[in-house]
């Protein structure tokens, strides 16, 4: 096993869980978050099944090899050995690499969209367990994770107040729950950037640039608590990796982390 998982409860308690979750049921049925279906009184109450109907987890348009080593973005067709794709070609990233377990797309956007932009934020338990997938990424499979550390991408404090959390920082502590992998905030956004959706490469580059830094913390030594760290950066979406590479840069040049990869919920 990768990560050591939530501890288990006494079976007394694990009871009472069981009887309470079969009486929310009777009063609120679970639906389906891909079709609003009602799910089967019998649906699993782990891992995707225990938030989409069988159909609906079907169709999910998860990422499959063949796919970019570095940043993720699927391609259609075959491949026989490892490549990056154009975005990625001659670039020198400061993370290892970028995953996303789906493509954003379909209920996947739609489920992101809805958690950050109208705050609803009941929908991070089921973006967790999609956040989840990327764990079993053959590189991540055989590592410890339980010796690494979650650290979400940050947002600029006017941002964070406009949309009242961080979407990176909740997915975070809900992952940490489910795997017992540590979660910890390691970077502030010094600089309010703009929005980058219509930006190029090099304009996301100039816009980026010294944004980020390292969180102080309580006790502002932030380069003793890191060094030597492997770190899981997380994000919603992962799109051309600049912001990524930017917050994993000052993880690595200013803060001594050893390690980084990026998990997103989705390939934009």
């Amino acid at each position: 096993m990768a990560f050591p998982g939530r501890p288990p409860l006494r079976p007394s308690l694990a009871r009472l869980k069981r009887w309470g979750t079969a009486g929310l049921d009777l009063l609120y049925p679970r639906v389906c978050h891909g079709c609003d279906l009602t799910l089967p009184f019998d649906a699993p109450r782990e891992g995707l099944g225990a938030w989409f109907c069988g159909e609906c987890e079907e169709a999910l348009p998860r990422i499959e090899a063949p796919y970019c080593m570095l940043c993720a973005e699927a391609y259609d067709g075959a491949f026989s050995t490892i490549f990056r794709c154009e975005n990625c070609a001659g670039r020198d990233l400061a993370f290892d690499f970028a995953f996303a377990g789906f493509r954003s797309e379909g209920p996947v956007r739609e489920l992101i969209h809805r958690f950050k932009y109208e705050r609803r934020y009941e929908l991070r338990g089921v973006l967790s367990v999609l956040l989840k997938e990327t764990l079993n990424e053959s590189r991540l499979v055989g590592e410890n994770l339980a010796d690494w550390v979650l650290t979400p991408v940050p947002l600029h404090p006017s941002r964070q107040s406009e949309r009242e959390f961080n979407q990176s920082w909740e997915l975070c502590c809900e992952l940490s729950g489910a795997t017992s992998i540590p979660a910890k905030q390691a970077l502030i956004r010094v600089r309010d950037t703009e929005h980058q959706a219509r930006m190029n490469r090099r304009e996301r580059l100039a816009n980026l640039r010294k944004a980020f830094a390292p969180d102080p913390g309580r006790w502002g030594s932030p380069a003793a608590v890191w060094r030597g760290k492997k770190v899981l950066l997380v994000d919603d979406v992962v799109t051309t990796g600049t912001t990524t590479h930017e917050c994993a840069k000052v993880l690595v040049q200013q803060m001594g982390v050893q390690k980084v990869v990026v998990i997103a919920i989705a390939r934009g």
